[in-house]
């Protein structure tokens, strides 16, 4: 398998940053449709070659290595004049250029190979370095997002944008690879670690044991979790203690390791919740990125959790073949992708190691198989559009190589068979290779006094990992049936919760009741009794069952274009939102003429407000929320907008139609009307917009639309006479631009129209028609 993918790279692609394995060519920067943030990993370094390396060395394919190191010394340039992604440069191509380095170095000292080797890939990470380093000239040392790769962040030429925000995730993982770089180059860049302490050290001081998602930007988003946006922040407070020795990384873990159990574990589920009220939860979904985790709870040897959410996430994949990009608390698919991620995988091998139990050999044979089976095509492996069709995407990120088939390996490899002990070695977030050698610090271990797996760790894998197969199979059990898959699904134990009253001694089940819960007996239990705890406090033993309800159902919506020559023949299918005017309740839908937005994407202040005032706005996805672009065309003045997918090729004939969400907080001061047109269906009218300038449109459900079961020749007459009345009226007022097309009180037409071959003596002896 790795041999198709790498194989196909290098055959297609290389020396491009990525493979497009259904187009069987390599993406470059600029060349290629943008994909918005998606790109800013591709800074035209060869990355899939340079993410490669270490793996190389793993799967003991030790000529493709020296080969490989040649190339990037030979071809790779790092002085490119592109923004980057100051987070994936750092854990991809940094990463990957000491871990390429820490293998060459490995196999040069061992006399028969890499002989000629003289530090150049370390040379390379030290430049490299330097030309991530001025994203850190911040006051609070937290790293700017993008950098340019030639002109840094704030010179004129950088184009780097006026972005305040950044993950905390992005800003946090950055200790591994340059304390690494710091210790493998010398005292010469000492300052690249003194800045990512400095970046830990200020987000020490957010205060509290629950960090939030997004830096900078606390008034606007304010949850936490440990998925998306979060995730490696964590793993690198771990593992910066592992590699470095420094007992402030672990005090900081254990601090936030605790409100993870106390707050978002509700095992198995990981939900995010407020950061200011974290007994509330704020999604009913959970990311793929999550499925790191149980592989971060092994190394802390908290391994019970672990075998909890890493059954569940298995039986997710057993429902859909793979982890969606999101699912819902019930486990239907919330976001439909899959992008090859290895999480999964990562996770699977953490926990094999731990127990010895072979059910995890099992997982990763089942992983194995799906990707054979599902993502497998002729120029390599392709990222899963959506797991419900199957349909693909022409994309295959460079982690594919680096860390999926490395843990796959790893999971299946006897450590006789590999070239190198991978116990003296930590992996960093993409799976790249550093010795834990580079520690100056040896904190003493007592009671370590195993020789087998995790020989760093303190205190002994004996105490932490007992090798009994037998004690993960009585935790994952009360989980094999999840999802409702092979038996009726059973109630968990009932979990109490602790009610507080209010100051007027409201009575609990009121108050229950005014939160939208209300506690019915279940099989004549009273399981809404309610008991009193101390003073002011009742406790309240609620039941909660999974119903076997049908996903949500997505209603259809369509754009119909209504303006000459079109008079409501072409109609493209939409979906809809859940946030904004709820179309299914407007009688008959919202028209208005058709306006692109500048700029397209409509992330940011738009340039083109005189033009979008009273019209309908177009836009394409990408960059931001969906919210976020509504809100700028609605502070522009737009009565509705059409997003347009920025997926090449995508169409509702072959991908299901879905809802677009918020951005998780109240999305309540959106009213336009909002709908989505997939890449196919808005190149249509695109086309309408270059060709006829005015174009048109009813925003409807797809059962309301105009002119079912009628004749469109009488139809178009009547959309023609509707027009030319608009015409000769002037322009409708800005507070008129919303109202539907027909009026109450002309539902149908009064009278039959006049034919469009009568002449004008007959025409003024026609009754007068009722414009809808």
């Amino acid at each position: 398998m790795f041999d198709h993918a790498y194989g196909s790279y290098m055959k297609y692609a290389y020396p491009a940053d990525e493979l497009m394995p259904l187009s069987c060519r390599g993406r470059v920067r600029d060349q290629e449709p943008t994909r918005g943030d998606i790109d800013d990993s591709l800074g035209k370094f060869s990355l899939t070659l340079i993410d490669t390396l270490d793996t190389l060395v793993v799967l003991n394919k030790l000529d493709e290595f020296e080969d490989a190191v040649r190339k990037t010394v030979k071809d790779v340039r790092l002085d490119n004049d592109v923004v980057v992604s100051v987070f994936e440069t750092n854990i991809r191509v940094l990463g990957g250029l000491l871990g390429g380095h820490v293998m060459a170095d490995l196999l040069r000292q061992r006399g028969r190979r890499m002989q000629w080797y003289r530090d150049e890939l370390l040379h390379m990470a030290t430049e490299l370095g330097q030309r991530l380093l001025p994203a850190f000239n911040t006051t609070s040392g937290l790293p700017y997002p993008k950098v340019n790769l030639r002109y840094g962040v704030l010179n004129p030429l950088s184009r780097t944008g006026n972005e305040s925000s950044t993950c905390t995730a992005c800003a946090g993982t950055m200790i591994l690879e340059f304390a690494a770089l710091s210790r493998l180059s010398g005292d010469s860049v000492v300052s690249l670690l003194i800045h990512t302490f400095k970046a830990f050290n200020w987000m020490e001081q957010l205060g509290g044991d629950i960090v939030i998602i997004i830096l900078y930007v606390c008034p606007v988003i304010t949850e936490s979790g440990v998925g998306a946006g979060i995730d490696s922040y964590y793993e690198y407070l771990m593992k910066a203690y592992i590699l470095l020795g420094d007992n402030v990384f672990l005090e900081r873990f254990n601090i936030h390791y605790s409100a993870i159990m106390k707050y978002i574990s509700q095992p198995p589920l990981l939900l995010n919740v407020h950061m200011h009220n974290p007994t509330v939860s704020v999604r009913s979904w959970m990311d793929s990125l999550q499925a790191f985790f149980p592989g971060l709870q092994v190394l802390r040897g908290d391994l019970k959790p672990a075998i909890e959410t890493h059954e569940m996430l298995y039986q997710v994949t057993k429902q859909h073949k793979f982890l969606p990009e999101a699912f819902t608390t019930e486990f239907r698919v919330h976001w439909g992708q899959h992008l090859l991620r290895p999480e999964f995988a990562e996770s699977t091998y953490y926990l094999y190691k731990a127990t010895g139990d072979p059910y995890y050999l099992r997982v990763g044979q089942s992983i194995v198989e799906k990707l054979n089976s599902y993502a497998r095509v002729p120029c390599g492996f392709a990222a899963v559009e959506d797991v419900r069709t199957g349909t693909h995407e022409d994309r295959m990120d460079s982690f594919f190589l680096a860390e999926m088939f490395k843990y796959l390996y790893l999971l299946f490899t006897e450590k006789s068979q590999l070239p190198i002990d991978i116990d003296k070695y930590i992996f960093t977030t993409e799976a790249h290779l550093l010795p834990v050698s580079l520690s100056i610090t040896q904190p003493p271990c007592p009671g370590n006094n195993t020789e087998d797996l995790f020989t760093h760790s303190c205190p002994s894998t004996e105490t932490l990992f007992p090798n009994n197969p037998s004690f993960a199979k009585t935790i994952r059990d009360g989980y094999k049936y999840l999802t409702g898959v092979g038996r009726a699904f059973q109630t968990f134990p009932v979990r109490e919760i602790q009610l507080p009253l209010q100051d007027n001694l409201m009575e609990p089940i009121e108050f229950l009741k005014q939160m939208g819960i209300s506690l019915t007996q279940i099989n004549g239990a009273r399981h809404g009794r309610l008991k009193v705890h101390h003073k002011g406090v009742y406790r309240v033993k609620l039941v909660a069952e999974l119903s076997t309800t049908p996903e949500e159902e997505v209603v259809p919506h369509v754009v119909q274009l209504i303006s000459p020559p079109f008079l409501g023949r072409t109609v493209l299918v939409a979906g809809p939102a859940k946030f904004g005017m709820d179309l299914t309740k407007q009688e008959h839908g919202v028209k208005g003429s058709i306006v692109k937005a500048s700029p397209f994407t409509a992330c940011g202040p738009i340039d083109n407000p005189e033009q979008i005032l009273g019209r309908i706005a177009l836009a394409l996805r990408g960059d931001c929320m969906f919210a976020v672009k509504a809100r700028w065309l609605q502070a522009a003045g737009a009565i509705g907008i059409i997003f347009m997918d920025h997926r090449e090729g995508s169409n509702s004939e072959e991908t299901p139609l879905f809802q677009m969400v918020g951005d998780g907080d109240s999305n309540e001061d959106i009213t336009l009307p909002l709908v989505f047109l997939f890449s196919r269906e808005g190149s249509v009218l695109t086309a309408a917009l270059e060709e006829h300038k005015n174009v048109d449109v009813l925003l409807l459900p797809k059962k309301k639309q105009l002119g079912q079961g009628e004749d469109w020749e009488e139809k178009g007459l009547v959309f023609k006479n509707m027009l030319l009345k608009e015409e000769e009226e002037g322009e409708p007022k800005e507070e008129e631009q919303q109202q539907p097309l027909y009026s109450e009180a002309s539902d149908t037409l009064t009278s039959k129209p006049c034919s469009e071959h009568s002449s004008q003596s007959q025409e003024t002896n026609c009754e007068s028609d009722t414009n809808p």
